[in-house]
């Protein structure tokens, strides 16, 4: 099958997988609210449209809340194209996200300077925290999968830990750290919204990830390890060292989105749980076929549904829970090999025949010239 019917394929699978989904949750829709109509109003049309209008506000809060997933995404599109199945994104989250609130809160620095020393640090302690099952895989050969996934709550109960006993504010009445200092805040694009300039920051990161994979050497290197690890192997390639590469790129990218998200959206670290944002990562990386320029266009889309779930349920009592719901079914049909397999044989089967109808066409002409 050549690039241009595969692209036409996999457009035309991810729309039917979204397609799926929707109705799955339109049923759903019809059986838990009151008014139907409204609730499925609230889901499509009122993110962007309320009373026939605009609906500026609602719009802002959408793009705000891209940018934690356009990071995460960007990390798990990363690690997948090496073939490395890291679910550590929720982890590392929550950790460049509560050590950068740490220095928000603790070490005083200039304004312009304060953030950007916070995201960074962020990213490092994200980066750091993956090699733990980066360098499991490559000298125990362990599972990546599993090790990153029992790291996810390591690091939860540990910051839990140091949270509720060494840095919680008791004059609160909510496990939370003190408020961040005003320079350490990333400042917000639109005043009163959640769009901050960590959007910016998330649109430039996909710029140079998609860079970095597909015009460099390293990035190359990724993608073909991912394709084939054998063949990497005795083409001469460091496979174990692009392995740890991979993760530690992708803890560096969720840990900064994590940071970025503490900073711009709190005035406190005040995450209990694990944020999810890492977990919504991996369906932004699948349905953006872990294309790093089409996260964003993957993230709007959650985002999109996220706020129109939140809407049903503050104006249809329609649980917000719905968006999971929506993610796993999408999650279903993409990570299912099968789905659609027949329609990709009978294109190609109709390609290859489209070919050697050419080819023979070519041959009778040259035939006649001669």
């Amino acid at each position: 099958m050549g690039n241009k019917q595969k692209l036409k394929f996999e457009f035309m699978r991810g729309f039917v997988a979204i397609a799926i989904a929707i109705a799955v949750a339109f049923i759903f829709i019809f059986i838990c609210a009151d008014d139907p109509a409204n609730a499925l109003n609230c889901l499509l049309i009122r993110p962007i449209i309320s009373n026939g209008a605009l609906n500026v506000s609602s719009i802002l809060t959408i793009l705000g809340r891209m940018t934690p997933i356009i990071f995460t995404g960007l990390a798990v599109c990363v690690m997948f194209s090496a073939n490395q199945f890291n679910l550590a994104g929720e982890g590392t989250v929550m950790a460049g996200g509560f050590v950068a609130a740490l220095l928000a809160i603790y070490v005083p620095m200039a304004a312009g300077l304060h953030p950007v020393v916070c995201i960074l640090v962020g990213a490092v302690v994200g980066g750091l925290l993956m090699l733990i099952p980066a360098i499991a895989k490559v000298k125990l050969n362990a599972s990546e999968m599993v090790c990153s996934l029992m790291l996810n709550y390591v690091v939860l109960y540990v910051i839990m830990h140091f949270l509720s006993n060494v840095f919680a504010d008791r004059s609160q009445g909510s496990t939370q750290t003190y408020p961040f200092l005003e320079t350490a805040k990333v400042a917000k694009m639109v005043p009163g919204t959640e769009l901050t300039w960590g959007f910016v920051i998330a649109i430039i990161a996909t710029i140079l990830v998609g860079f970095f994979m597909y015009r460099t050497r390293w990035g190359y290197t990724i993608r073909m390890i991912g394709i084939n690890e054998s063949f990497s192997k005795y083409s001469g390639m460091r496979v174990g060292g692009v392995i740890v590469l991979s993760q530690v790129i992708g803890g560096a990218l969720s840990g900064m989105g994590g940071a970025i998200e503490v900073l711009g959206r709190y005035n406190t670290f005040l995450w209990k749980d694990l944020p999810g944002y890492g977990w919504t990562g991996i369906t932004v990386a699948i349905l953006a076929k872990n294309n790093p320029l089409a996260i964003p266009f993957a993230a709007l889309f959650i985002a999109y549904l996220n706020r129109g779930c939140e809407l049903m349920s503050i104006y249809a009592g329609v649980p917000a829970e719905m968006i999971d719901i929506i993610q796993a079914v999408i999650f279903l049909f993409f990570a299912a090999e099968q789905f659609m397999s027949k329609t990709r044989q009978k294109m190609v089967v109709k390609e290859t025949k489209e070919e050697l109808a050419k080819k023979q066409q070519e041959a009778a002409v040259e035939g006649g010239n001669a």
